[in-house]
């Protein structure tokens, strides 16, 4: 049997990992309901189920680690906050932009739409690996790489699309409303971001003997 110490802290990063695997379909429930709206919106349902259950893994670790602590898996404190919060993040802007569809009344979803919730399944599949590979004890350098990389492309796509919408002489509401529709799919993209800079603090921190 494992010490009481190590299984805390082996029990921490498996949450962490289930996290990461939410966040994970989350994203993909959200890539397909944008490539088949306005059909099949039973998929914004499982998307807030996601949101549900993201709410409950962040109240675990964080119940976990205000009762025991958080050496055993040498982690900080403060970035166990920092990464369930991210997590969460990432999940509560995948329901926001799906409840935006409906909530301005949008027909049909635009093609950059589309690219970003790609976009969002490129990053959630890095952080669930990162995550995976946190609990294992393996190197999550390239995955942290890859995951910033992606970020710059959401952003682009954001400028790009941002642009079109002035350029084509949409109707202002239409513009306003798929604006912000981009923003909240970036800003998903920038909470995945936001993880892997708290995974190369502590990866940092490991490498220096620190936690």
């Amino acid at each position: 049997m494992w010490p009481t110490k190590v299984k805390q802290g082996a029990e921490l990063l498996s949450l962490f990992e289930e996290s990461g695997r939410n966040v994970q379909r989350a994203a993909y429930l959200l890539r397909d309901l944008f490539a088949e709206y306005p059909e099949n919106p039973e998929l914004a349902e499982e998307i807030l189920r996601c949101e549900h259950e993201g709410d409950r893994i962040a109240h675990e670790i964080l119940s976990r680690l205000a009762e025991r602590g958080s050496r055993s898996a040498n982690l900080d404190p403060a970035d166990v906050h920092a990464l369930t919060g991210a997590l969460d993040d990432i999940v509560d802007l995948a329901e926001e932009a799906a409840d935006q569809l409906s909530l301005y009344g949008v027909e049909a979803p635009m093609e950059q739409g589309q690219q970003l919730a790609e976009t969002l399944v490129s990053a959630s599949d890095r952080v669930a690996d990162s995550l995976r590979e946190l609990r294992d004890g393996e190197d999550i350098g390239a995955n942290l790489v890859e995951i910033h990389r992606i970020e710059n492309e959401a952003d682009r796509i954001v400028r790009a699309a941002v642009a079109s919408l002035f350029a084509n002489g949409i109707d202002p509401m239409m513009v306003i409303r798929w604006k912000d529709i981009f923003e909240t799919l970036e800003s998903a993209v920038d909470a995945c971001e936001t993880v892997a800079n708290v995974l190369e603090g502590i990866t940092l921190k490991r490498s220096n003997g620190r936690h």
